[in-house]
């Protein structure tokens, strides 16, 4: 399925406005946890996406992602995907 490119003022302005939203539903609570939180929010779909694209070959996906293949097959673990 093809999807329109997202420029990354795009991405920039999705999660500004997520976590200012976030922040309002807080509602005063102490926030927490938020770079952990926004990294996993946005590195799953990045590595599903790369993967796809790239034929699920991881080191073509590495590549393309300039990390090391163990870094990815870490990161595809801690993730959850196969």
């Amino acid at each position: 399925m093809e999807h329109p490119m997202i420029d990354e003022s795009e991405l920039a302005a999705c999660v500004r406005r997520e976590l200012i939203k976030y922040f309002k539903d807080l509602d005063g609570e102490s926030p927490a946890g938020i770079y952990e939180m926004v990294l996993n929010c946005v590195e799953k779909p990045m590595l599903e996406v790369i993967l796809d694209r790239a034929g699920s070959n991881q080191s073509r996906a590495a590549d393309w992602l300039s990390i090391n293949r163990n870094t990815l097959r870490k990161k595809m673990q801690q993730h959850g995907i196969k």
